[in-house]
């Protein structure tokens, strides 16, 4: 098949097929953006110059004390690494946008002579072109952006590191490894589908009940984190680059992710199996049967969003860890300050709060995301099956029946898979450590101190925060059932029974 055929059969079809391309090609758009912020993070340089009076060397360029200060880039360019995880379950759920057209598009190549390779291969020629696009484009966004954003203040002091440009190599493998990342991801999707002239069939599909393995994940997701300490040591004695330790911690949150979402089969059978015995209503009854029958919706249906909450509990973890680090630290300070004799200032607390008020801010763009393609997969997963949603009209079933069973459907699985997720995000960051301490020395005369005193306090768990998030991804999850209840009615017409 020539590239150019190619090329025109995967861009081809109808204004689902559009749709499909261009939600895949924004989700890759905003992926691109964060990975390209986090690599022009790690862009900027550190000064050789001594900056201040305890001999730090700042980027004094920035007004931004996460910029200025060479250790707290590393943490920032992994937050909006770890940002993208979302982004790309978004991603994966606008693959599934109008597939059951696409099947039968594809089943059209088959009856005029293509190859079952070639099939597919226009499938994942689709994904990748889209994915392209979208990462082009979010390039062509942020140097856009780099210009538009470059205002210096009164100072001279920039808000954002828009006078550096990230690695040439960085930028080159963002644009060119994510859209083969997309494609991999379709190949590897599309291996047990047989597509044939009269349509695609699955090899082998989920068949009985989902074992609860997926735990085996988040156990291994959670080592880097619980592992960390041991391992950063090992690494500076063997003098190896300083960027494998993030790396760890990204591919584990990752695991910790896919663990979770995939859990979230277990959680819906198990929720469909409960309201078999306890439900009561035809509404109850009809979701209880959906959720035995395809446990898998739940996963597919809520991955951006569970992933946003993994992330949201971690957010939550970090916020605990740093607020009582800070509270230590002022402690020791004004014990060391009143026992100077002088007044203790207590500078630094604005910026601590700034900094996680700037954590809470990527929770929420993350949560709208996440919104987004929860939308996108209850209106493909209401119009996938508007047939059987017309039958039951047909034959008497009232649509708020069939809207009540929706809800129930979502609702059910999501509420426990939230709360799981908060859980393991929570929990992530205590692998790294549960107490924070501050070693004070007292009695010092001429550099000689008389005894040290350590304060140590535990971290405690955020239960409000993780309450409150919670409540939100609730909320997310019912109020976007909502918006895509309002393409049952559409669904549900007569015309619809003679849909194939």
């Amino acid at each position: 098949m020539r590239p150019s055929v190619l090329l025109r059969l995967s861009l081809a079809g109808t204004r689902t097929d559009l749709m499909r391309v261009v939600l895949t090609a924004v989700s890759m758009l905003l992926a691109t953006l964060a990975v390209l912020a986090a690599l022009n993070v790690l862009a900027i340089s550190t000064p050789l110059a001594v900056a201040d009076e305890t001999g730090a060397r700042l980027s004094t360029q920035y007004s931004n004390a996460l910029l200025r200060e060479p250790g707290l880039r590393g943490g920032t360019a992994l937050a909006l690494v770890l940002l993208t995880i979302p982004i790309l379950a978004l991603a994966g759920q606008c693959f599934r946008v109008g597939a059951p057209a696409r099947e039968r598009r594809l089943a059209g190549f088959r009856l005029a002579g293509a190859s079952p390779r070639q099939a597919v291969l226009v499938a994942v020629a689709e994904t990748g072109i889209a994915a392209l696009l979208g990462t082009l484009a979010g390039l062509g966004v942020f140097l856009a952006g780099h210009e538009l954003l470059h205002r210096p203040d009164r100072r001279g002091q920039l808000p954002l590191p828009t006078d550096v440009l990230p690695a040439g190599p960085g930028v080159v493998a963002t644009v060119v490894g994510l859209p083969l990342l997309a494609a991999l991801v379709t190949a590897l999707l599309m291996r047990r589908v047989v597509v044939g002239p009269l349509g695609v069939v699955r090899r082998s599909g989920r068949t009985g009940a989902p074992a609860p393995w997926p735990g085996i994940l988040i156990a291994v997701g959670a080592a880097p984190f619980v592992t960390l300490m041991p391992l950063s040591r090992w690494l500076a004695e063997q003098d190896v680059p300083n960027w494998l330790a993030p790396l760890a911690l990204f591919l584990g949150a990752l695991f910790a992710a896919a663990g979770v979402i995939l859990g979230t089969g277990w959680l819906s059978y198990t929720a469909g199996r409960l309201l078999l015995r306890i439900g009561r209503g035809p509404a109850t009854l009809l979701a209880a049967r959906r959720l035995v029958a395809d446990p898998w919706t739940g996963s597919r249906t809520l991955a951006a969003l569970l992933a946003c909450m993994l992330f949201a509990g971690g957010a939550a973890g970090v916020r605990a860890w740093i607020t009582t680090g800070r509270d230590v630290q002022e402690e020791a300070s004004r014990a060391d300050a009143a026992a100077q004799g002088y007044p203790y200032d207590p500078s630094g607390s604005d910026f601590y709060s700034r900094t996680l008020d700037l954590v809470d801010l990527a929770v929420g763009v993350g949560v709208v995301i996440a919104a987004g393609g929860l939308l996108v997969a209850l209106a493909e997963s209401i119009v996938a099956r508007r047939r059987a949603y017309a039958m039951l009209v047909a034959t008497g079933v009232p649509r708020r029946t069939l809207a009540a069973s929706i809800v129930w459907q979502v609702a059910a699985p999501a509420v426990p898979a939230v709360g799981l997720a908060l859980v393991v995000g929570a929990l992530l960051p205590r692998g790294i450590a549960t107490e924070v301490g501050v070693v004070r020395m007292e009695g010092c005369v001429d550099g000689v101190c008389a005894r040290s005193e350590e304060s140590v306090r535990a971290i405690p768990v955020l239960w409000d925060h993780l309450l409150v998030f919670g409540a939100g991804g609730v909320a997310t999850v019912l109020f976007m059932t909502a918006v895509g209840l309002l393409f049952l009615r559409a669904s549900t017409a007569v015309e619809e029974l003679r849909v194939g």
